[in-house]
């Protein structure tokens, strides 16, 4: 799910990181995985990949992106617009379409 928050330019990245106590952060999340209040974030870009059974370089070929910005997709630091998000939905849906494709790819056939 696309967050409906704006991304940090780098001005603020670096005010928010000057002023950072990272080990209070570091121990914080510690003190709520102990808790059981951690979060899981759920990736769609994950989801379609792993279905699929690909690695991260075979998936961004197939896609023709980089490896580094199908990393940001399954991290969620960017989200993919067009039609890399139509064809992560297709994966999801049918990642055989995409294994079959990836096939015909690599043995150097089309259909």
């Amino acid at each position: 799910m696309p967050s409906n928050v704006e991304p940090l330019n780098e001005s603020e990245i670096e005010a928010y990181e000057a002023n950072r106590d990272l080990a209070a952060d570091l121990l914080q999340a510690v003190e709520e995985m102990k808790a059981g209040e951690g979060r899981v974030v759920w990736s769609p870009a994950l989801a379609a990949r792993q279905e699929t059974g690909l690695s991260q370089a075979q998936f961004a070929q197939l896609l023709g992106v980089s490896v580094r910005t199908l990393q940001g997709w399954e991290q969620g630091r960017k989200q993919p617009s067009g039609a890399a998000r139509t064809l992560l939905a297709i994966a999801r849906r049918n990642p055989k379409v995409l294994r079959d494709v990836a096939e015909d790819l690599r043995s150097g056939h089309s259909r």
